[in-house]
């Protein structure tokens, strides 16, 4: 993405990578994460990291003194980061935090402590029926630290947004406080793996995608624009025409899509 001039030419400052929270334990995990960082730094980009579940042990949840230390080291490496979210799509029950709030909190208050200056989601939530009770029970067990209110959250609200519905950013901006990015949302193209989690009957094409980025970019946004103040669009290229999730602005044969042409135009005439 970094070296496609298609990418470049459209200004964008802020990009979004998902790191495993034991990533800097194993080589071949800190190369693909020292590629991706160098490439973004070369081109003026700024990272958002969100933490989630390990490639190695999935299901493997640490104390929050692990999640600390190996939260330095991240640090340590890349000391030019200051975006970062405690876990990727934490009410989603194929993460091992689904019903572990009280936890995810604990890594929440942890990462605040460990950097005062950098900018932290509580965490990420997917727009699923348990959002709201995932959110108010995380709530919770934060407070109880005498932290008052988390001040930033982060939403992916693909099911909604694919649907052309905004209901699950009313419902979250009504319970919580504080920001909320959109940091991970786009048109469907095709989905190829649905499992038990997966939710059934959202539309998939290349120009259904492109309508969903025009309503993310010209109704959600400037409607929540008071508390919403970021959007990061999932994703920039698909890898083969065989990906089991595809909301990409250009395809496996290389070719940009409808969608990007909406991302194009908006930017411009911003």
């Amino acid at each position: 993405m970094f070296s496609d001039q298609r990418f470049l030419s459209l200004g964008i400052r802020h990009a979004r990578l998902t790191v495993p929270w034991d990533a800097m334990r194993s080589g071949w995990q800190v190369a693909e994460i020292d590629a991706w960082m160098n490439a973004a730094h070369a081109a003026g980009v700024e990272p958002l990291v969100s933490f989630g579940h390990s490639r190695i042990r999935r299901h493997a949840l640490p104390q929050p003194h692990v999640y600390g230390r190996e939260f330095r080291k991240f640090r340590a490496r890349y000391p030019w980061v200051w975006d970062f979210a405690t876990w990727n799509e934490a009410n989603h029950c194929g993460e091992p935090v689904c019903r572990r709030e009280r936890l995810a909190a604990s890594y929440y208050r942890k990462l605040q402590q460990e950097c005062p200056r950098c900018r932290i989601l509580a965490a990420e939530v997917l727009d699923m029926p348990n959002m709201l009770k995932w959110v108010r029970t995380f709530r919770r067990a934060y407070r109880r630290y005498g932290m008052g209110e988390p001040r930033a959250w982060g939403l992916h609200n693909y099911v909604e947004a694919n649907r052309f519905k905004t209901s699950s950013v009313r419902q979250l901006l009504r319970n919580t406080r504080g920001t909320v990015w959109l940091t991970e949302v786009g048109g469907i193209v095709k989905r190829r793996a649905i499992n038990r989690h997966s939710v059934k009957g959202i539309p998939e094409s290349k120009a259904h995608a492109a309508r969903v980025t025009r309503f993310l970019l010209k109704r959600v946004m400037p409607r929540f624009r008071r508390r919403v103040t970021r959007i990061y669009l999932y994703h920039w290229k698909s890898s083969t025409r065989r990906d089991t999730w595809d909301s990409a602005f250009i395809g496996p044969d290389d070719r940009a899509r409808p969608s990007l042409g909406v991302l194009r135009r908006h930017l411009r005439r911003r």
